[in-house]
């Protein structure tokens, strides 16, 4: 496969998943419950988990980015594969008001869901855009943090992923 067959693999496949609301991609009888569990398998807290919209957790991570990043007040944070907003959502509070965070996926549905989502948990300070990681709809150098959870390797050019981050 080349790089643009295995980019539109996965964008259909996280399309899919956009669209069926759960982060399963097997038969595992997945659902809100087992999305919280995987969460706080994760390290998300109880408080994590409660404080963001229904739906924006689908369980497609394997990490928690936002408890290992050092997010302060004002920043600007960009979120590489955003999906549905998990992550971008608990970043907000930590920047605060002066701070803004971006979301960027690949997939239209990941970008409506999240968008969505941003509105039920009424969010000001987040934007959502659809991009690639390996040329990102951001200006050079206006970038405080950067946090992903389980994308990059996704990207088939992960040293362009890099280079377009710094």
């Amino acid at each position: 496969m080349d790089n643009n067959q295995i980019k539109n693999v996965v964008k259909n496949k996280y399309g899919e998943i956009a669209k069926k609301d759960s982060g399963c991609c097997g038969n595992c009888n997945c659902g809100s419950d087992s999305s919280a569990a995987y969460a706080k398998q994760l390290g998300y807290g109880d408080q994590d988990i409660s404080s963001v919209p229904t739906g924006s957790n689908l369980s497609l991570g394997c990490g928690n980015p936002t408890a290992i990043s050092s997010i302060k007040p004002g920043e600007t944070v960009l979120d590489l594969g955003s999906g549905a907003g998990f992550d971008a959502f608990l970043a907000s509070p930590k920047v605060g008001a002066e701070g803004k965070v971006i979301g960027v996926d690949m997939t239209d549905e990941m970008i409506q869901k999240a968008r969505e989502n941003a509105v039920k948990g009424n969010y000001t300070n987040i934007e959502f855009k659809k991009g690639d990681i390996e040329d990102l709809p951001v200006e050079d150098q206006s970038i405080d943090v950067i946090i992903s959870n389980c994308v990059i390797n996704l990207a088939p050019n992960k040293d362009k992923v890099f280079s377009e981050a710094y």
